[in-house]
Formats: structure tokens, sequence, C-alpha cells
């Protein structure tokens, strides 16, 4: 069953956790999610949206369920559910997934992985192995536009996620607002 924008439009720290377990779609690749980072804007200077609305980060600000993605070490797309209030900066980055369907498509695309747990273990890795781009930003998740979308196939989230601080920031590097599935092989980071 496809998430509704009201699941998306609360805090994202509430958000986070409970993303964890659903399924990312794009086209015929799916992926859990078992690894997640919020970001809550005005109140996170970890957040692309801290200091305001910019042609980039515009996305951020709504409405929730739309799919933020931006460029990074000019070489690599990043993707972030929107959440929060529309007119309000907050959003969740995808950080890994446990590919489900369509891994000889992600092979081909991440041809450099070299076992199937590493196709998706990373904001970069899930975006290549996905074919998520810049194309992509602004995408709406809810009625899925683009042919991207956010399932909820049963699975429950994770009744003790993991938590850590998020990863590679130097603003807001304190904030505990990253979480995960314990013990799962695909994370980026283990633990």
């Amino acid at each position: 069953m496809r998430l509704k924008r009201d699941f998306y439009a609360r805090d994202p720290r509430n958000v986070a956790p409970d993303l964890l377990n659903k399924v990312l779609v794009a086209g015929e690749c799916r992926g859990r999610i078992v690894e997640v980072e919020a970001y809550a804007g005005a109140d996170d200077p970890g957040s692309h949206g801290y200091r305001g609305m910019t042609p980039r980060t515009e996305v951020m600000f709504g409405p929730p369920g739309k799919l933020y993605v931006y460029f990074t070490y000019g070489m690599h797309w990043c993707a972030n559910v929107v959440c929060g209030a529309d007119g309000e900066c907050a959003a969740v980055l995808l950080r890994a997934l446990t590919p489900l369907a369509g891994l000889d498509e992600m092979r081909e695309r991440r041809p450099k992985a070299r076992r199937d747990r590493d196709l998706c273990s990373g904001p970069a890795k899930l975006t290549a192995a996905l074919g998520i781009d810049g194309t992509a930003n602004g995408a709406d998740l809810v009625v899925a536009d683009s042919g991207i979308e956010l399932l909820d196939d049963g699975v429950a989230p994770s009744a003790q996620p993991g938590r850590s601080v998020r990863v590679g920031l130097s603003a807001g590097a304190d904030l505990p607002w990253r979480w995960y599935v314990p013990g799962c092989p695909d994370l980026s980071r283990r633990g």
C-alpha cells in the first residue's frame, strides 16, 4: 500500500524511524529501507534548509511526500523524503536499502559493487542502483507521478531501531538523528 501524505506530514524525527522497513520503488527496482537520517530545517544546522529557502532547497519546504534529490561532491545524487507541514523545511535522507527486486538492473548500474549487499549500502549507492537522479527532484511519492513511490508491505518498523549521530556532518554532528535496522548487513555504517 502506498503511503499517504499525512504519513509524511509530521516531524522528520518521527517519520525517520517509521520509514524503516518501508519499500522504496523506482521502476522495476525495489529496496527495503534499513537506514535513514532526519533533518529538521530551521532548527538543524546540518540541514540544507537551515538558512532558508534557495532554488536548490525549495522542494524541502513542501508539500510533504515529495522527493528532494540533490547533487553532492560533484558526482553523487542523494534522495530525501520531504516531511513536516507545507512551508516548513524538513526531510529524511534515505541512507541504505536492502535490495528486493530489479537486482540485475541494479548490478548494471553499479558494476563495481562486489556483493549484492553493497548495491544500496549508502545514500549515493542507492540512488545510483535505483536510477534516481536530479530529474526525480520534486517527484510526488504519494501519487507516484514519476514512477517512484514508498510502500508499506506490512513489515513493521523495527521495534527497537538502532540510533546514532548522523554520518559525515560537521554542523549538527552531535544530534542522534540516524536510525537503522540493527544487525542488517546492508547498512552504510555498522552501528
